[in-house]
């Protein structure tokens, strides 16, 4: 008989297999990124159907299979519906996940990247803070948990409060990370930095960072 494991974590990703099975990308808290099937979710009274969609956080009960797991049930604790509704906050959210997809790996500790995005969701739907604010702090741990992440030193010709927040962010605990504000020159000069080392350093490009720019733009119009 196959072990049956329970597992914390969050869907990065979920797609149509068959015609009423889901293929899951899930991030747990133990084992890191792991690829789960869930049989008949798509069924609209299957128990499964909202919490193998995207963003759900809870606990997860699994057999564990050869070369994959297959989810039998779903304790779910956050589903962030307000990202469904919002087209903002979805573009964020999406891109968020993708990240995260990107930097985590099987059989490795997910927990710290899990955390960060269960708090930078928090952060984006709490209203307090500027979303691109919330994205450039979510950009910076992320890559700073990875191991690799840009460094400000002291006589670089950057803002003195460009420095300091970068010097926060990858000092802080993630729970304390969304705990100030900037002024728009700041997180302008943010932005570059961030932008100029994740191009030179992340050998891919995001689909969700391109319908996050193309809803900005929208937005601006």
């Amino acid at each position: 008989m196959s072990e049956r494991i329970t597992a914390t974590g969050m869907v990065l990703m979920s797609t149509p297999v068959g015609d009423y099975d889901k293929r899951i990308v899930l991030l747990t808290r133990d084992m890191g990124r792991i690829t789960c099937f869930a049989r008949g979710a798509r069924r609209q009274n299957s128990a499964l159907l909202a919490g193998t969609n995207p963003f759900a956080f809870g606990e997860f009960e699994m057999f564990v299979g050869r070369d994959s797991y297959t989810i039998v049930k779903a304790n779910i604790k956050e589903y962030f519906r307000e990202l469904t509704i919002d087209p903002d906050l979805a573009s964020y959210g999406f891109y968020f996940l993708e990240i995260a997809n990107y930097y985590t790996r099987e059989n490795l500790d997910g927990s710290d990247m899990l955390k960060l995005i269960y708090v930078s969701i928090k952060a984006l739907l709490s209203e307090k803070l500027d979303f691109i604010l919330v994205r450039r702090i979510f950009e910076l741990k992320a890559m700073q948990l990875n191991g690799e992440y840009p460094v400000i030193k002291d006589d670089e010709p950057y803002l003195e409060a460009t420095k300091y927040a970068f010097k926060y962010v990858t000092s802080s605990k993630i729970e304390r990370l969304f705990t100030f504000t900037v002024l728009p020159d700041v997180l302008e000069e943010m932005g570059d930095i961030i932008d100029s080392f994740m191009d030179k350093h992340i050998d891919r490009k995001f689909n969700s960072l391109s319908l996050l720019h193309l809803q900005i733009d929208q937005d601006n119009v």
